[in-house]
This record gives C-alpha cells, sequence and structure tokens, in this order.
C-alpha cells in the first residue's frame, strides 16, 4: 500500500477539531512516520467490510500516516489470532482489531497490550472489547441493535421469525439474533447458514416451505441474507406477506427498501468504525490525546424514506 505523506485540506469535522485543540507543531514527533494496523476478521470479498476498510484508509491519508490492513483468508480465529500476534511484532504505533470471538483472541490482544501497544476494538460490543483488556470500542452494542430491530419487525405485525446467520461462531451475531429474539417477542430461531448467497437463499427457501407460518426473515448481513431473501420471497410468490429486514447496508438491499420489499436495514455506520479507530491512534500517536470511553455508531433504522439518500454512498463504500 502506498504511503501517503499529505494530510487532506478537507479532514472531517472530528480531525479538524482535534488538531484544532492539540498542542503545537513543535511538541510533536513529527520526524517519526507513524504506523498503525487494522487487524480484521472480515474477508476481503465480503462488502460490509470493504466500508470499514474504505473508512480506515481514508483516515490515514487524511492524518498523514501509514496504515496496514490484515484480513484472515476465512472466517478462522486461528489466523485472526495469528495476525494479532504478526501486527504486534511489528511494534506499530497502534493496532485496530475485530473481536469477533473473545475467548480465541484474548491471549494475543493481552500480549499486544503488555507490550505497551495502544489498541482500539472495532466493529464489535463494548463488553466483548473490555472483556479482553481493551478499552476503548467503536461500534455498537450488538443486543441492543437486536432487540431495536425485533421491536420493529414485531411491530409491522411479524409473529413467527428466522433470523438467517451466515457466520456462525461470531460473537456478534450471535448476540443479534439473541437481542431480536428478545425484541421481537414471538416465536423466533436462528437459521444458520454460509458466507455464500446460493447457501443462504437455498436455506432461507427451504425454511419458508417447509414452515408456512414464518412471517418475519430478518439477515444479518445485506448482501448475503438481505437481498437473497427478499429474492426467495419473490420466487416463492410471498411478497408482502413475509417481512423481511437485515442488518447493515448494501446498494441492492437498500433498493428494496426504497421499493417497499423490504423493512429497513440496521445501520452501524462501519465507515466511522474504520476511520475513527485510526483518527485517534494516530492522535494518541503524536499527541497522547485518546478518548475516555467507547463511541457508539449505531444502531439506527433506515426506512423506505430515507434509502434513496443513501444508495449511491454504499455504492461507493462510504455507507
Amino acid at each position: 500500500m502506498k504511503r501517503s505523506k499529505t494530510v487532506a485540506l478537507a479532514a472531517p469535522a472530528l480531525a479538524l477539531a482535534m488538531a484544532a485543540t492539540a498542542p503545537a507543531p513543535a511538541a510533536r514527533a513529527a520526524d517519526k512516520e507513524i504506523t498503525i494496523i487494522l487487524v480484521d476478521h472480515g474477508q476481503a470479498a465480503d462488502p460490509f467490510h470493504n466500508v470499514i476498510k474504505r473508512g480506515a484508509q481514508d483516515a490515514a491519508k487524511q492524518m498523514g500516516i501509514h496504515l496496514e490492513v490484515r484480513q484472515p483468508q476465512n472466517f478462522d480465529m486461528t489466523q485472526m489470532a495469528n495476525l494479532i500476534t504478526a501486527a504486534a511484532n511489528q511494534r506499530p504505533d497502534g493496532i485496530v482489531t475485530t473481536v469477533p470471538d473473545a475467548d480465541a483472541l484474548s491471549g494475543p490482544i493481552h500480549a499486544a497490550l503488555a507490550q505497551g501497544i495502544p489498541m482500539i476494538a472495532t466493529n464489535g460490543a463494548p463488553a466483548t472489547a473490555h472483556k479482553v483488556g481493551i478499552a476503548i470500542n467503536v461500534g455498537q452494542d450488538e443486543e441492543t441493535a437486536g432487540e431495536t430491530a425485533g421491536k420493529a419487525m414485531a411491530a409491522a405485525g411479524g409473529r413467527k421469525a428466522i433470523c438467517v446467520n451466515h457466520e456462525v461462531g461470531n460473537l456478534a451475531l450471535d448476540q443479534r439474533c439473541a437481542g431480536f429474539a428478545k425484541g421481537f417477542g414471538g416465536a423466533s430461531k436462528v437459521l444458520p447458514t454460509e458466507l455464500d448467497p446460493g447457501t443462504a437463499k437455498s436455506k432461507i427457501e427451504a425454511a419458508l416451505r417447509s414452515d408456512p407460518s414464518i412471517d418475519t426473515v430478518i439477515g444479518l448481513n445485506a448482501t448475503v441474507v438481505g437481498e437473497t431473501a427478499v429474492d426467495a420471497v419473490r420466487e416463492l410468490g410471498r411478497t408482502g406477506k413475509v417481512h423481511i429486514a437485515s442488518f447493515d447496508l448494501s446498494p441492492g438491499m437498500l433498493k428494496d427498501v426504497q421499493d417497499g420489499t423490504a423493512l429497513f436495514v440496521v445501520d452501524q455506520q462501519p465507515y466511522l468504525q474504520g476511520y475513527l479507530p485510526v483518527v485517534f491512534l494516530a492522535q494518541k500517536a503524536r499527541y497522547g490525546l485518546m478518548p475516555a470511553g467507547d463511541v457508539a455508531t449505531g444502531p439506527s433504522l433506515i426506512r423506505k424514506d430515507q434509502a434513496g439518500q443513501v444508495i449511491a454512498l454504499s455504492s461507493q463504500s462510504i455507507r
């Protein structure tokens, strides 16, 4: 990845505000290039995690620092742990990491913290980050987000639901389904699938055929599950009879919301989950500045009247 030495003139308001209150340039370690490593469990082919990466890359350019992004080839916690260990061995100025499995990643994270490397967790619940010793989390509380979605789908008339999990073993996704069941109040079960739209579609169709009383489908990923759920329901001739919603955004799912074939998407603003930790760690390296606590980036529900406004940004890996 090419290293950027130029700070963008039109930096976001947050970066400008922090720079404005920072010590004078003479106080900086200006001659030392700052290196930050992002370790993200999401695979490079996952559009959602590309938004996180885009946010981190934009922040790196604006802050004039060197960013390295590491991702496992598959959802594999052994690979993820090894990537964190390798990142710590480079002794960077900061590490941003996702924590999809606290038990599996606690060891390498504690080892990195013991070396004095500043770390920020992203794209997960604050409690998960704190469990592994990371004091600052940028993301959303996943159980709360699930509960919010569950209440909204119950209010739409849903009585029996499936929560489609495309990445079994990811704690954040388990928390979403648990929160959804709590908020939904009616019958709800988890339908496990894979990070493959074709497999997800087949399993959703099979579930709806085997139990016609299912009237609600909540997906945990817009591209893999949300869009495919809309297609599956349409092909079964049940559009308008089965309520569909999804976590996170994609141009296709936003179009479904705009058209009324889906109720809403749950936005956690993944761009900020990549952007903010890089800004914070860069300012930590330069001036010793860090937030005093967690930063919540979601949840918020994007419905029909808002979907059109964010479709273009979603196609640019910003929303």
